[in-house]
């Protein structure tokens, strides 16, 4: 569900060294479309798989909600079938939830649940839809469970899928556009936000009006299934009303830099002072959670379809973002800020280092278009991988394997359309991308995004200038900064000191009257343990 903001800024994300904007890949990526006849366009969806056949369940049949109430999430637009697909012999199969209990219905063709599969059990949690009884758009307070193996058998045969399908009701599962997750034994359901009634853009207390809660929380549970009866032991969990106020978001598992299970929160929507979306992560282990202020996330903010994979050589764990929606993009080297969120195709490699420090890279190839968000990245679970579905990077003994695919999402026909969507200006994507991993080129080189490694997050606007520039910044303490401006040649112009600067967002304007027009130069921001630099250019 979508925010409204307005503003668009630019600037560009440059040393006046260029060495710091690539890094030796340690892999490289590619994708190859894949068409499956009569398979339908579908977005945020859950999946299981059995003997690499896919079963699809929920999801959304069209593209970006609409802003009217009575239009979005409407209820033609609910999944109501089970899919089952074949990838390598380009079959699809498809049964309606209609032979099943209504309350399992329903649930099965919600949006956004949150799922994990354990084994042949594909547990789906929460999810937005209709509910009959309540006669209303709902939050449903659901784990389901589906024997994968026989429902995709069931599917493709005609034959009955009842006996396979199992419901339990808990009000803390009342969650969607969170994540389910497991480290080693327990279950992690992260983030997330219980939502009732129509959507509507005016708020709250417009129109037909809503519920929206946040869960501002990770719920922590053990999960016991015999096949016949499931238990549910919830375990103490954490509340965070700042960092953990995220939905519709990535979190991924990982191997964590000691060797051990965890799990990355990354980015998420909306910061509860701004309607934009966290640069921050949030690192959860098997005893904590820790929020990372030391890094930064530009490219890619909803969810998307993300590849895990991680080297026990050089102990470092790479997330591969592909495309999706997100507050920055690259034009031409530029990396503009436009805070519409728009629709972008970048893929983008996140690595986490021996250390635990995490940078951003901007990869070479991108999605072929406006595609992404909603999207799931299904693993060919035959390339070695560990408990947790990570990809084992040092296994890759051939120039090339195929890692798994992507299917569904969003596909937009325009960065920014929110605003004057009426609905068929983006649609749900029936394309499948096969995802190929390769060993690296010896020249393959990955752009670092050098924004991502600075806690300063600065920002310069407007970019391009043509008189006062703002320039805006974050400390972690209170701080001496000086902001210097130095023209193409590394000269400088001009020097601010600014002295005891709180904690937290600072802005400082200024006149650029003096500086010639039509020039390329340089915004330098320094404290006592980092220095940035931006691009600025001067229009005549």
């Amino acid at each position: 569900m979508k925010n409204t903001t307005k503003t668009t800024l630019l600037f560009v994300s440059l040393f006046i060294s260029s060495s710091i904007f690539s890094q030796t890949a340690p892999f490289n990526i590619s994708i190859e479309s894949l068409n499956v006849s009569g398979l339908i366009g579908l977005q945020s969806f859950a999946f299981g798989q059995d003997s690499g056949k896919w079963l699809i369940v929920g999801g959304r049949l069209d593209g970006l909600h609409r802003r009217q109430p009575w239009a979005a999430f409407d209820i033609a637009g609910h999944n109501n079938q089970l899919i089952v697909v074949d990838p390598i012999t380009q079959q699809k199969w498809s049964a309606p939830l209609t032979s099943l209990p209504v309350a399992i219905q329903e649930h099965l063709s919600s949006t956004n649940m949150e799922f994990y599969q354990e084994g042949d059990y594909l547990y789906c949690v929460g999810g937005y839809g209709y509910s009959a009884a309540g006669a209303d758009h709902t939050t449903f307070a659901n784990l389901t469970a589906i024997k994968v193996s026989d429902v995709i058998y069931g599917v493709i045969n005609s034959t009955a899928i009842t006996p396979f399908i199992r419901q339990i009701s808990d009000p803390k599962f009342q969650v969607t556009g969170g994540r389910l997750k497991k480290i080693n034994s327990s279950y992690y359901l992260l983030g997330g936000q219980k939502f009732i009634g129509r959507y509507n853009p005016m708020g709250p207390s417009h129109g037909p009006g809503f519920i929206q809660e946040y869960t501002n929380s990770i719920r922590k549970f053990n999960l016991s299934d015999n096949g016949t009866l499931i238990s549910i032991a919830h375990l103490p969990s954490y509340t965070d009303s700042v960092n953990l106020h995220r939905r519709d978001y990535n979190a991924e598992s990982q191997i964590l830099p000691n060797g051990k299970e965890g799990i990355t929160m990354f980015s998420g929507v909306f910061q509860q002072t701004a309607d934009l979306p966290f640069l921050n992560s949030v690192t959860v282990d098997s005893s904590s959670y820790a929020t990372n202020n030391s890094f930064l996330q530009y490219y890619n903010h909803y969810h998307c379809a993300v590849l895990p994979i991680y080297s026990a050589t050089s102990n470092e764990m790479h997330s591969v973002f592909f495309g999706g929606i997100a507050q920055y993009y690259d034009s031409l080297g530029t990396l503009v800020q436009d805070n519409n969120i728009p629709f972008v195709n970048t893929i983008a490699r996140v690595t986490r280092d021996s250390l635990g420090g995490m940078a951003e890279y901007k990869l070479a190839q991108e999605m072929p278009a406006l595609l992404g968000a909603g999207s799931e990245f299904i693993p060919n679970l035959n390339f070695p991988h560990y408990n947790n579905e990570v990809f084992k990077l040092d296994s890759l003994q051939t120039d090339s394997v195929l890692i798994g695919y992507i299917y569904g999402g969003i596909s937009s026909s325009a960065a920014n359309l929110f605003f004057i969507n009426n609905g068929t200006q983006s649609t749900a994507s029936s394309q499948i991308f096969k995802v190929y991993l390769k060993k690296a080129l010896p020249l393959s080189i990955d752009e670092l995004n050098y924004s991502s490694t600075s806690s300063l997050n600065l920002v310069a606007y407007p970019n391009p200038n043509q008189g006062e520039l703002t320039i805006s910044f974050t400390l972690l303490k209170r701080e001496n900064v000086t902001i210097s401006i130095l023209d193409a040649k590394g000269a400088l112009i001009s020097e601010t000191y600014l002295s005891n600067l709180n904690t937290g967002r600072n802005v400082h304007t200024t006149s650029t009257d003096s500086i010639t027009r039509g020039g390329i130069y340089f915004v330098r921001l320094e404290t006592s343990t980092e220095k940035v630099t931006r691009k600025l250019i001067f229009k005549k």
